[in-house]
């Protein structure tokens, strides 16, 4: 069976190929009601770790429970074998996460709408586009270990360009050939800009942020509570203020167009907040992800897209009625929203991984690589943008780039970055992650496996001829081989699953 899986902060959703159809999974709970998602959760019970909606009854029995534990994967500094704390205890990320998607694949072969005879087949999973790339590795690694046969990996917001045109292609013609996808989810928030060709997606360039999303707007709703109850987070207690902001969830996903209070309790008390205040306060956070997307139209006219053929509101959060009211106000009728908002993604995962449906897509790292070497015997650094964030990354091969040059040093030093964005004068900026620390010796008689940190740096006449190749696979993580030519010494830089950083 050919799959989707679309790992949310708040809900794993799935869906599959059904002979050109592509239906979303539902999920049987522990009182046998159905759900199109698989709750993105996990509590502890002693030493055994639980998730989905085992974790749900097992909180409801007391037991620890810790939600979007996937934004973990956002910090900049994430190993394998990061801390996450369930219930006052530590565990390994990559083994949360490869539990997390262990009981997913469970759930699928034995309560799940597709169980009778499941087999697990080719899988395509998603990464928000701006995913570094600990990110995406830790989410691939993760998703082998459950036994996923994982085919492919796509942005985000790429994939639901595929539901786009799946599902309003009588939108694009020749004067409107590109779409813009608004992804909301409950943790991130992505935007690309897709030129479509028929069945041929081209990713022109892709935005994002790792901390904004519908756990967001849920904690503005609950102080919005707690604020008409004239009490503090502090005063309610940490259990208290969970509860709210589970119910201030679900609240926010019932309200339509024409609701104009909101009902939840504030510990033990009914409270009534006016949608008015509500959405005042969450405003600033439609703005920020309208600001965030800004590059994407920037050019295309005041309230006006140009070639533009829509921009596709999906993901949880954009269901709010905030969000497309905020964006129709700015850009008019050519804001659509997906019918499936929340699964889209999901549902372009399952097309993208349908032989049948000839769907191609050419896409963007969306995140600089570059490196910081030494200058003038060791005395200064300058920064070498390396890869562009707009580089192609290829579905089916990897791409190779190759510099070669004399080297001017004894040794080397490497300090390999991931970066938004770039200066003025060439320098990273924003969101910058590191890759790596490499100490090359140029000189032969270094290359003998000893320590360099504690060797001097010094310039040298007539060095080594030096290759530094780059190869990003089609799942748009960087590896790194740097090659003296002379003598055929080589050191290789990339992710790995082990105990290491």
């Amino acid at each position: 069976m050919h799959l989707g899986v679309d790992f949310g902060t708040t809900r794993t959703i799935v869906a599959w190929v059904d002979r050109g159809n592509y239906p979303v999974v539902s999920f049987v709970d522990a009182d046998g009601d159905a759900h199109e998602y698989f709750p993105s959760v996990v509590a502890r019970r002693g030493d055994e770790l639980l998730f989905g909606f085992e974790a749900l009854e097992a909180a409801v029995d007391g037991a620890p429970l810790l939600k979007s534990f996937k934004r973990v994967l956002a910090t900049a500094d994430v190993t394998p074998i990061t801390p996450l704390l369930v219930g006052g205890r530590a565990f390994p990320v990559l083994e949360v996460l490869t539990g997390f998607l262990s009981s997913l694949l469970r759930a699928l072969a034995t309560t799940s709408s597709v169980a009778s005879g499941f087999e697990p087949g080719p899988t395509v999973v998603a990464v928000p586009a701006h995913a570094h790339g600990p990110q995406r590795f830790l989410t691939l690694e993760a998703f082998r270990r459950a036994g996923f046969p994982v085919t492919g990996m796509v942005n985000e917001p790429s994939a639901a360009g595929f539901e786009y045109s799946h599902r309003q292609g009588r939108t694009l013609n020749s004067r409107r050939t590109r779409v813009i996808v608004y992804d909301l989810g409950g943790g991130t928030f992505d935007a690309s800009l897709v030129n479509v060709d028929g069945t041929s997606h081209d990713v022109l360039s892709s935005v994002g942020v790792n901390n904004l999303g519908g756990d967001d707007f849920d904690e503005v709703l609950a102080e919005c509570a707690l604020a008409e109850a004239q009490t503090t987070r502090a005063e309610v207690g940490a259990r208290a203020w969970a509860r709210l902001l589970e119910e201030c969830r679900e609240a926010k996903e019932h309200l339509a167009p024409q609701t104009r209070r909101i009902a939840v309790e504030v510990a033990g008390d009914a409270v009534v907040v006016p949608v008015a205040e509500f959405y005042t306060e969450a405003t600033p956070l439609v703005e920020a992800s309208i600001d965030v997307m800004s590059p994407l139209v920037t050019g295309l006219g005041d309230g006006e897209l140009g070639d533009v053929a829509g921009i596709y509101l999906v993901g949880g959060a954009s269901g709010l009625p905030l969000v497309p009211r905020a964006l129709r106000e700015r850009f008019g009728r050519r804001v659509h929203r997906s019918p499936y908002p929340a699964a889209s993604t999901a549902i372009g995962l399952a097309i993208a991984a349908d032989d049948a449906a000839a769907f191609s897509l050419t896409d963007r790292l969306s995140r600089g690589f570059g490196v910081f070497r030494e200058r003038s015997g060791g005395a200064t650094v300058s920064f070498d943008a390396l890869l562009a964030r707009e580089e192609k990354v290829s579905a089916r091969v990897d791409v190779v780039v190759t510099r070669r040059y004399r080297a001017a040093h004894n040794v080397g030093w490497f300090r390999f970055v991931e970066y938004s964005a770039v200066d003025e004068h060439g320098e990273p900026q924003g969101d910058i992650v590191p890759f790596a620390d490499v100490v090359f010796p140029f000189d032969p008689a270094l290359q003998d496996g000893r320590e360099l940190r504690e060797v001097p740096v010094e310039r040298r006449e007539d060095g080594p001829l030096v290759e530094e190749t780059y190869t990003i696979d089609p799942h748009g993580i960087v590896s790194v081989r740097i090659t003296d030519l002379s003598t055929g010494y080589s050191r290789v830089e990339a992710l790995r699953a082990g105990d290491e950083d």
